[in-house]
């Protein structure tokens, strides 16, 4: 353990300070609190930053542990003989990183929660992992929580240290005059080159490190998820993972993309459930989004009515030269509403939020007359800074969390 214990104390030297909102969303009195989240969205880093920033500051009688789940130590023990070591040592939180990698987690996992009840733990796993469908049910004792990628709020404190709260839907879409100018008005540089800079560069954390590679790592990422994760959840086969990768780059290829699922079963050789399960399994993985009509069931052999990407920054690396504006304003707005909001296909206007807005995306050219008649409907606009009456800039969309 003491190992173990070093490499924290590395990690924490070196910890960045940027925070992203879910560190102080979190309600960290919880006996087990599991995070998931994208790979790259910056789990790892808010594990330490709650043990170096908050844990020592609110609790400064805590002994906290992190250790990642893939570390060479668990090759002779095992999760529980850890928690059991650390807690005879005076050991309080235990924060577990990257659960899927470790076999029989959710078993090892409810033990050390029966049998060590002063034991605080905290674990992440990826997105694709469903928490509550391992071999043990954790649903009465783990909380669970989703880190999304990087918002453009969070995104703008980075790059400009302007600390602007978090907005409500209801209240953006009736005070957002307001809410622009004040934004504006105290922005030294262009909003909308920030917004600009954000959908090539901003979703997520590990831009800062260098922006000038970030697209190259992006796609390293990519091939991780596909190759790894996938494998380390679901048994993904290398050759699957394969076949699974050619889906994704047919759907950047004409993202917004609607499946023809007998055609994509035919071009990429696989039997039409696989093709359905790939799909999820990419939704699952924050590669792709599934959005379906308000009144489509979605069953599990049901081919959702459109594909996107996952967020701007996943067009550009994967669709290189079909990085088409209007594809990424979409993207954008369906991003940012994705785990907030119950977001659908519109019959009139491109999206339906919670059953009662109508939102149209487009330019700062864009029309009212697709949503004409539409209770609650709204135009997006970019390249705007203010809005006025149902017209209200895109980048505004960002300040959600």
């Amino acid at each position: 353990m003491e190992d173990i214990v070093a490499l924290q104390e590395q990690l924490l030297k070196n910890v960045s300070d940027k925070k992203r909102y879910l560190l102080d969303e979190i309600d960290w009195s919880n006996r087990l609190i599991g995070i998931k989240g994208a790979r790259g969205s910056g789990k790892t880093t808010l594990l330490l930053q709650q043990i170096k920033y908050r844990l020592n500051k609110f609790s400064p009688e805590a002994e906290p542990l992190y250790v990642s789940l893939d570390n060479f130590y668990f090759l002779e023990n095992t999760l529980v003989s850890l928690a059991q070591d650390f807690v005879l040592q005076g050991g309080t939180h235990l924060f577990l990183d990257e659960v899927h990698k470790y076999p029989n987690w959710s078993r090892e996992l409810k033990l050390i929660y029966d049998q060590f009840p002063k034991l605080k733990t905290v674990f992440t796993s990826s997105s694709i992992l469903e928490i509550y469908k391992g071999e043990s049910d954790l649903s009465r004792r783990a909380v669970s929580y989703n880190l999304k990628e990087l918002s453009f709020r969070e995104f703008l404190h980075f790059e400009t240290n302007r600390d602007i709260p978090k907005i409500s839907l209801d209240d953006l879409l009736t005070n957002h005059k307001e809410i622009a100018r004040n934004i504006v008005n105290h922005e030294v540089e262009s909003i909308i080159k920030h917004f600009k800079n954000y959908l090539k560069h901003g979703s997520y954390p590990y831009y800062i490190e260098n922006k000038e590679s970030y697209l190259q790592k992006l796609n390293q990422t990519i091939a991780l998820i596909l190759e790894i994760d996938l494998n380390a959840v679901e048994n993904i086969t290398y050759q699957d993972s394969r076949k699974i990768k050619k889906l994704l780059v047919a759907i950047a290829q004409s993202a917004p993309f609607t499946p023809n699922v007998s055609k994509l079963s035919e071009r990429l050789g696989v039997q039409r459930a696989f093709l359905i399960n790939a799909l999820r399994l990419l939704d699952r993985a924050d590669l792709i989004m599934e959005l379906y009509k308000p009144t489509t069931g979605i069953g599990a052999f049901t081919k959702p009515e459109k594909l996107y990407l996952n967020n701007p920054n996943l067009v550009y690396a994967l669709g290189k030269d079909n990085a088409e504006i209007g594809t990424l304003r979409e993207t954008f707005f369906a991003n940012q509403m994705k785990h907030l909001h119950e977001i659908h296909l519109a019959e009139k206007g491109d999206f339906t939020i919670d059953r009662k807005y109508s939102f149209e995306i487009g330019g700062k050219n864009k029309k009212t007359k697709q949503i004409q008649g539409v209770a609650n409907g709204f135009v997006v606009r970019d390249d705007m800074e203010v809005g006025s009456l149902n017209i209200i800039p895109l980048y505004l969309f960002g300040f959600l969390y």
